[in-house]
């Protein structure tokens, strides 16, 4: 370790909690008012807007490429369900009141690739592939974009590669979808990412690498082949402002649906978020739409387990990504396969300064206690990774930090009021065998 990040860690006792592996709650004091971090900001919601618009053109492609999207006429949209069972559990289970509402956003039953990575990573492959139509001459914006599934326009895609870096579920949202249209994809995978999702990929016509590293050796040597091959295409988890927009549309998607169920979001009536982070890109994104649509009104809270808690200490230290977990002597190996990344965003970290309200870690054994606590309680089932959001909101209801937060922000008595959602961002396409895997799997 540095000289710099030891004196901080002397001055920081919460960067030497986190290093010893404790479980902690941080707040983020460089929050600020919603509509003056926003104005900081280089992207806005001008460029959301653009990525609603897109996937709506491509909607036709997509409801003709996979059935499954039929009903909802080519949108790749998940449902919002409440999950009282699984409240009561919480409460039971870790001697807590929770007041207010949960919902859990299933983003683990999103169409075609099972996971959150299903928004940004489809989305930017929907966005390469019209760039270079346009720029061929092969399509105008105003066409029937099911022309996209023809077999001339695979033939053309063909002559063309996507090559991304992932733990695993970007890889299957870039892989699914960069097949379905006719690239030929590389999708570099880390030593954390799981045979089957390995497996399903090579089913569905990608080529996949292994590599014996973490997922940032995965990034860079998928970065390094892409570019020295200029028809290729790298899709960058780490600063791909595509990927981040197509992320941040959920929050369009969640207010349709809060007006469907008449759920309101006002002064009076908080909304809290708890979404499991990794890198950074799908929580980060998600975050940017919600303070776009709801401004302070929305609390946002990223959960990473302890050996790989990257984005909190690259925020905490203000550091960003010039820190990686391994400075801080943790290992960055977790069984939350999705959340195994040693390094943050830096560009994530950058836009989330004034935005995100802060985090919590777990400890890598209550991922699979909370799995077992929802298929029990709701019938649903997630995978371990996706279940380190109940943690959010366990804290919110348990920790001096999360109730001087409430305090702070004059949130009182206005709990009652609110909705939790724990953001559920992965989980359908895991295997049967490997489910039953994780349902014994005690730590």
């Amino acid at each position: 370790m540095d000289q710099k990040l030891w004196e901080q860690m002397k001055n920081q006792p919460l960067l030497k909690r986190i290093s010893a592996q404790e479980e902690v709650v941080w707040i983020n004091e460089d929050l600020e008012n919603a509509k003056t971090a926003l104005q900081k900001l280089d992207i806005t919601m001008e460029d959301m807007e653009d990525a609603q618009a897109r996937l709506a053109r491509f909607a036709p492609f997509i409801q003709k490429c996979f059935p499954e999207t039929q009903p909802q006429n080519g949108l790749i949209e998940s449902p919002l369900t409440e999950i009282e069972n699984m409240k009561k559990q919480l409460e039971k289970e870790y001697n807590i009141s929770i007041a207010g509402r949960i919902f859990l956003k299933q983003d683990s039953h999103l169409a075609i690739s099972g996971s959150v990575k299903a928004r940004g990573g489809i989305y930017e492959v929907l966005k390469h592939a019209e760039d270079l139509a346009l720029e061929h001459g092969k399509v105008k914006k105003t066409d029937d974009y099911s022309i996209f599934a023809s077999d001339e326009m695979k033939k053309f895609f063909s002559q063309f590669k996507i090559q991304v870096g992932s733990t695993g579920n970007l890889g299957m949202s870039i892989g699914i979808m960069s097949a379905a249209l006719g690239f030929h994809v590389i999708v570099h995978m880390s030593a954390d990412a799981k045979q089957w999702k390995k497996d399903l990929l090579r089913q569905r016509g990608a080529v996949v690498i292994e590599y014996d590293d973490d997922y940032s050796k995965a990034v860079e040597q998928g970065r390094k082949e892409s570019d020295a091959d200029p028809n290729s295409y790298f899709v960058d988890d780490e600063n791909s402002i595509t990927l981040f927009l197509g992320y941040a549309v959920a929050a369009k998607r969640l207010q349709t649906q809060f007006e469907q169920k008449s759920i309101v979001v006002d002064e009076n009536h908080p909304l809290f978020v708890y979404i499991p982070c990794g890198v950074g890109g799908a929580p980060g994104g998600i975050t940017f739409g919600l303070k776009q649509l709801f401004g302070d009104n929305v609390h946002v809270f990223f959960v990473e387990t302890t050996p790989a808690p990257c984005m909190l200490l690259g925020m905490a230290s203000g550091m960003q990504n010039k820190v990686c977990v391994q400075d801080f002597g943790l290992s960055g190996q977790t069984h939350a396969d999705g959340l195994a990344v040693g390094r943050p965003s830096g560009f994530v970290g950058g836009v989330m300064t004034h935005l995100l309200s802060g985090e919590m870690t777990l400890q890598d054994k209550r991922i699979y206690d909370f799995m077992r606590d929802i298929v029990n309680s709701e019938n649903i089932f997630l995978e371990p990774s996706a279940c380190a959001c109940f943690m959010g909101i366990v804290d919110c209801f348990k920790t001096e930090e999360m109730k001087q937060y409430i305090k702070n922000h004059h949130l009182e008595n206005k709990m009652q009021q609110a909705i939790h959602i724990p953001w559920a961002t992965g989980g359908s396409l895991v295997p049967e065998n490997i489910r039953q895997e994780y349902m014994k799997t005690y730590l």
